[in-house]
């Protein structure tokens, strides 16, 4: 009896030890959590327009991966601060200007660009962008991109040059104006979060 008895105390007590021992789950250290970054809203989906106070061609389109959107740079030397002319907006299909042949373009939803910036030296006609009429701009590379899908040149006439830019969904955008470079972000989504 007095061995039961011995047993159960210490059992008892050790029982009594280890709840002690025990931390409560309100000061259990929280587990690390993942910083969100705030997305800007206030873009729109709607067509936008700039005009153009200087004329130049255009030499370069480059893209680049942001937290928030996907980024393309149209680059026109010899502007500097002067504004770049552009019309970016949404359309069911890619048609090429002069011609009107349909330009396919991947994706959920095209996006079209025009830059005030003819891809050729006015002067000397000479290609200043080699670009290539329904092909994907050259250089650039979208793999891992989350909302740009393809990229196709549609060619330059009448001193505008003509994209189609192939996105995730019909998603908002902006365009921003930069020394020597025209910019055009479109979001990853529509809410304030990424």
């Amino acid at each position: 009896m007095k061995r039961r008895a011995t047993a159960l105390a210490t059992l008892l007590l050790t029982g009594a030890g280890l709840g002690m021992l025990t931390v409560p789950a309100e000061a259990a250290p929280a587990a690390p959590t993942r910083t969100t970054a705030v997305c800007p809203t206030g873009w729109g989906s709607t067509q936008k327009t700039g005009t153009s106070a200087a004329t130049a061609s255009l030499v370069n389109i480059r893209t680049g991966r942001h937290d928030c959107f996907d980024r393309m740079v149209f680059h026109v030397p010899g502007v500097g601060s002067s504004k770049i002319g552009y019309r970016v907006g949404y359309v069911s299909r890619l048609y090429q200007d002069g011609s009107g042949n349909h330009i396919p373009v991947a994706g959920g939803a095209v996006l079209e660009v025009r830059v005030a910036a003819p891809g050729y030296d006015p002067d000397t006609g000479k290609a200043t962008y080699a670009g290539k009429v329904n092909k994907p701009l050259p250089g650039v590379n979208l793999t891992g991109y989350r909302t740009f899908k393809d990229t196709r040149f549609a060619g330059s006439f009448e001193g505008d040059t003509q994209i189609g830019i192939g996105v995730r969904a019909r998603l908002p955008f902006r365009v921003l104006q930069l020394p020597d470079r025209l910019v055009v972000d479109v979001a990853h989504t529509w809410g304030t979060a990424r």
